[in-house]
């Protein structure tokens, strides 16, 4: 058994989508990035990869190659599960929390987790989301920003 942790924030910005877990959630500001910034699915790819001791995202997908501007980050998960099943590693569980001030996430992590089930074969009670705000206080709280982390056990 292996596990693994991942975290990643990005900055709200006017003028982008914002994505998370590969799924657009309507708000006015989306998160500012080299690929779609989906912050959710960096944190998972980061923790998927630090369990198998494969590294980071950056690593595997710097952000200074062009071939990843703008990329949807599912694409990068499904990479991600591809090195993981070269290896033989399953994925057992998957928890995450996102951490923003806003929009309201309740009603879209199941849609979220659905999405997630179906990129990485996993059964949907194995993938576990969940959204906190962080009461106005630092930068989510200011809403400057959405962060994430990621927590999963491979066997």
């Amino acid at each position: 058994m292996r596990i693994g942790q991942g975290y990643d924030v990005h900055r709200l910005s006017e003028g982008r989508k914002l994505i998370l877990s590969g799924i657009e959630i309507p708000f006015e500001k989306g998160l500012l990035g080299h690929s779609d910034a989906d912050v959710l699915t960096h944190a998972l790819c980061d923790a998927l990869l630090g369990a198998a001791a494969l590294g980071d995202i950056g690593v595997h997908f710097p952000d200074t190659d062009m071939r990843y501007k703008g990329i949807s980050s599912i694409l990068l998960l499904k990479e991600v599960k591809s090195l993981l099943d070269e290896r033989g590693y399953k994925i057992e569980n998957i928890d995450c929390t996102v951490i923003a001030q806003r929009p309201k996430l309740s009603p879209y992590i199941l849609k979220m987790r659905e999405k997630l089930s179906d990129v990485l074969s996993l059964d949907l009670d194995r993938i576990s989301i969940k959204a906190t705000t962080q009461e106005k206080l630092g930068f989510a709280g200011r809403e400057e920003g959405i962060a994430a982390l990621a927590v999963c056990i491979l066997c």
